[in-house]
């Protein structure tokens, strides 16, 4: 039997394989509010035969979105137009549903992708004014955020706490809060971008203080049992930046705190980082991460062959592989994993005649 498709609780949700799909930004949002564009997306991947499908970073404010086009969930409009969108997977698909919650802090208010992905200015269209823990621009020549006043932090955290509660709402079965690839949490967590003087930076001890009492918030905000897990950079890949130690540290002061788990990705703090990007390169670290605490660990970044992903969770390194532009790439990359290992796959009924002759499909009636 193939460990990648053997079924794993996590929190209060029963998965059928340890395939998930990563949360991607599509910037294609509009003020905030899912298009038509995320229910075809999300909806498409809803049928891949994983076992999470992961909403995008969503911010939990305007100021906190990467872009103008990301999604946000933090008003009856933006609550209104992902409900769409889960309905109509929920229709069609038995995948469970994650929701990334961030907030871009510093890297707020930038172009899409596509057009050059340039810091935008505060008196530019499209544009507003970042803040981060400290007055650091995230590279040289950008204009510097302002730094948070404790009023502020306060907001933001009950900015999390509020999409907390809609994505709970909204029947969403897991939430993410995204303190990796150099977004407002992972600011605070590293001293390369945190250079406060009061409790909130300066120490360990103190940088990671407003990230817990985020998770805190939110843990505390939605109902016991609740899955609430992290997105963590195990390390800048920056000399003097935060380290893969660090983060064993700070997973465990989470789990005690009831964190579902731990999805362990790297970097996207500073341009300065030497990431020495290849196949599984950010399994080590998960590793590590799974060395230091017993909740679920979730590996990412290039994982693309069946038989490497069967070994990422059949040595131990990690419970889960996320896959991300894989997914983009190979849709039924699961389907064809499942076909590789001769496994079961849910899959919809309106397919089964695709059904390859050493996978069996598992029907939705069955899953249901």
């Amino acid at each position: 039997m193939s460990k990648l498709f053997e079924p794993i609780k996590l929190g209060a949700i029963e998965l059928p394989n340890r395939i998930v799909i990563a949360p991607m930004c599509q910037y294609s949002a509009q003020d905030g509010c899912m298009t038509d564009w995320h229910l075809i997306h999300l909806g498409h991947l809803a049928m891949s035969g994983a076992a999470l499908l992961t909403i995008e970073a969503t911010a939990v404010s305007t100021e906190g979105r990467i872009t103008y086009a990301d999604v946000g969930l933090y008003s009856t409009e933006t609550e209104a137009s992902i409900a769409r969108t889960i309905e109509s997977i929920r229709r069609h698909s038995p995948i469970a549903v994650g929701i990334q919650l961030g907030h871009a802090g510093r890297k707020a208010s930038t172009e899409v992708p596509w057009l050059g992905g340039a810091q935008i200015a505060p008196d530019a269209p499209n544009g507003w004014t970042t803040v981060a823990p400290s007055a650091i621009p995230f590279a040289s020549g950008q204009i510097s955020p302002v730094e948070l006043t404790h009023q502020q932090m306060k907001g933001i955290r009950q900015g999390f706490v509020g999409a907390a509660q809609r994505a709970v709402q909204l029947g969403i079965d897991l939430i993410q809060l995204h303190a990796a690839h150099g977004y407002l949490l992972h600011q605070f967590l590293s001293p390369i971008s945190n250079r406060r003087e009061d409790e909130y930076g300066g120490s360990y001890e103190n940088r990671i203080r407003f990230p817990l009492e985020v998770f805190d918030a939110v843990r505390e905000a939605v109902p016991p049992g609740y899955p609430v897990s992290v997105r963590v950079s195990g390390t800048d890949w920056i000399v003097n930046g935060w380290t893969i130690e660090e983060t064993a540290t700070f997973c465990r002061e989470l789990e005690k705190r009831g964190c579902a788990a731990i999805h362990v990705s790297s970097g996207g703090l500073a341009p300065e980082q030497k990431i020495p990007i290849g196949p599984s390169y950010q399994v080590p670290l998960a590793r590590t991460i799974k060395s230091a605490i017993s909740i679920p660990v979730v590996a990412v970044g290039l994982i693309t062959e069946f038989e490497q992903a069967e070994a990422i969770v059949s040595t131990g390194d990690a419970d889960f592989v996320a896959l991300a532009r894989g997914m983009l790439y190979d849709p039924r990359w699961p389907w064809h994993a499942a076909a590789f290992f001769g496994e079961r796959v849910r899959a919809p009924k309106q397919y089964l005649r695709s059904e390859p002759g050493r996978t069996r499909f598992l029907y939705e009636a069955e899953a249901e």
